[in-house]
């Protein structure tokens, strides 16, 4: 029996055609659904960009209250677009527990998420837009595969039909 679902989104092209997998799941299972996107973390030119024109104090402000101020930002833009993307079907919004915006490796944040949440199901797209075509699979999904403990439901992408 599934209980608890975690769609975890990229955000791409094609993250409405995953969702309706992930809202159809839910609905079937009369099961929660549960959000997550990962942001990567900042790399190292962007960091030593930072340092250069901003004093310290001010780079651990922007690191502590600004990240969390761009995750929750981050979150309402899902939100919104979930709702744009929903049109008539305004309803499945209400099956949508949380949005969960986390920084980190993608592939751990999700499998951290899917722990806390004690989710039964991973939903996710096979790879993300910015693949190329005669890749199959993507490095999120990949790794997701390889390491989750949850039975991963995993939405092929259209772009090879």
């Amino acid at each position: 029996m599934l209980r608890s679902i975690l769609y975890a989104t990229d955000l791409g092209l094609y993250a409405p055609y995953v969702l309706q997998h992930a809202l159809s799941l839910a609905k079937a299972f009369g099961a929660e659904l549960h959000v997550v996107h990962a942001v990567e973390p900042m790399g190292l030119f962007a960091e030593s960009v930072l340092q250069t024109y901003v004093d310290e104090k001010t780079l651990q402000e922007l690191r502590s209250k600004g990240l969390s101020r761009v995750m929750a930002s981050i979150e309402l833009r899902v939100l919104e677009g979930f709702r744009d993307e929903m049109g008539e079907a305004q309803q499945d919004m209400q099956m949508i527990r949380s949005v969960r915006v986390a920084q980190g490796d993608p592939p751990q944040v999700i499998l951290d998420e899917a722990r806390k949440l004690g989710a039964d199901l991973l939903v996710v797209g096979s790879h993300s837009h910015g693949a190329a075509q005669e890749i199959p699979l993507g490095r999120t999904a990949a790794r997701l595969l390889q390491l989750s403990e949850t039975p991963v439901y995993l939405v092929p992408m259209l772009q090879h039909r």
